[in-house]
């Protein structure tokens, strides 16, 4: 059967949509086998060979010779197989061609059906595989709709046959930041997830991702590789801790980031809307890390504890309140940007612990705070 109008219209959806050739006659001729099955039960085998240089389409039933039928659409006598070729004997496989009227009608009914619902895949799946490789990645939006029951904002992506919309959960926006109708915004990608009515893309303004990524763009030393960020621990909307790190001696990590007079991080401090950073430099040594981190407040020494990721932390008396940070803030991201259990105590604690361990060894007691536990009778 001629089929010139089925290879122009799927060489015309290639150049125009890129959706490739094979797939869309896959679609087809998967479609018209399933048709022709369903209109002569018991039939198993069927084929379609395509001739792309013909442009033609012809469609086979398969039946193995045999010398009873018992499965008419699966078996042929071999009188019958004689009668169509000399050359076929018993076992033999026999490919019956389908009439050109009976397979012209199967192919009107489903050809149109099946190329709208095969384009409809392989945009879904073409979505899929383009936002799939930009997972992690920031991308532009734009603002549609905010829904005023949940608050959740529907957000466009993307342009053309690559667009898609997602949904940015109140959950994942920044606290205090209001969006609106029409507004560009940049999102951070998270995940896309595979859905039976098309892909979901996930994407969030809270997550410490969207910084990283964001420094990228604006630091060519980190693009390079030559400055990395270790570590990012970010209470979005309020305050961003990132711990760098530099492999060429001659290269200031943290005055990377910042830029000159504070040009890269005030760019990176605008898009979230004022948020602050603190950037700090990573070291190998657990109690300079810890020190660092705890910055802007002074640290006078660190204990690591024997064992566990824990330590403590002595910090000038009037630099307390500094180190702990407003509702223990800075405490609270120093630790989970360090991976370190902190506990901040004032100078004049250190004075205490030493007087009342040196009392109790004097007087032969247990120091205190390390007394065995009494046990009950």
């Amino acid at each position: 059967m001629k089929c010139d109008e089925i290879f122009a219209a799927l060489a015309m959806l290639e150049k125009e949509r890129g959706i490739p050739q094979d797939f869309m006659m896959d679609k087809i001729v998967q479609a018209l086998t399933t048709a022709y099955k369903k209109d002569h039960p018991g039939v198993e085998n069927v084929f379609v060979d395509v001739n792309e240089t013909k442009k033609d389409l012809k469609m086979y039933v398969q039946k193995e010779v045999v010398e009873e039928v018992e499965e008419p659409g699966t078996q042929i006598s071999v009188e019958e197989a004689k009668a169509l070729s000399a050359k076929y004997a018993l076992g033999d496989v026999v490919n019956l061609p389908v009439d050109n009227v009976e397979f012209g009608r199967i192919a009107a009914g489903n050809g149109k059906q099946v190329i709208i619902q095969g384009l409809r895949e392989a945009e879904t799946g073409m979505v899929y595989e383009e936002y799939n490789a930009k997972t992690h990645e920031i991308l532009t939006g734009v603002v549609q709709r905010i829904d005023p029951r949940t608050g959740n904002a529907a957000i466009r992506i993307g342009t053309g046959t690559e667009a898609t919309d997602a949904v940015l959960p109140l959950s994942e926006q920044v606290k205090g930041e209001t969006l609106v109708e029409g507004q560009r915004v940049k999102v951070y990608l998270v995940d896309v997830r595979r859905l039976s009515r098309g892909p979901q893309v996930m994407i969030s303004r809270t997550h410490p991702g969207l910084v990283k990524r964001l420094f990228e763009l604006e630091v060519p030393e980190i693009a390079d590789g030559v400055v990395e960020i270790r570590s990012i621990a970010r209470e979005a909307g309020s305050r961003t801790k990132m711990a760098v790190w530099s492999n060429d001696p001659n290269v200031d990590p943290i005055g990377a980031c910042v830029g000159q007079h504070g040009a890269r991080v005030n760019s990176i401090v605008s898009e979230l809307r004022g948020e602050k950073i603190d950037i700090i430099k990573y070291s190998e040594s657990p109690e300079e890390y810890i020190a660092a981190a705890l910055a802007p407040a002074d640290v006078t020494d660190v204990w690591m504890a024997d064992e566990g990721k824990a330590c403590r932390v002595i910090v000038p008396d009037d630099q307390l309140s500094l180190a702990i940070g407003k509702e223990g803030q800075n405490a609270r991201l120093a630790a989970r940007l360090v991976g370190y259990k902190i506990d901040i105590k004032p100078d004049s604690f250190r004075g205490s612990a030493e007087e009342a361990a040196e009392a109790a060894a004097e007087a032969g007691a247990e120091p205190a705070g390390e007394a065995a536990p009494e046990t009950e009778e």
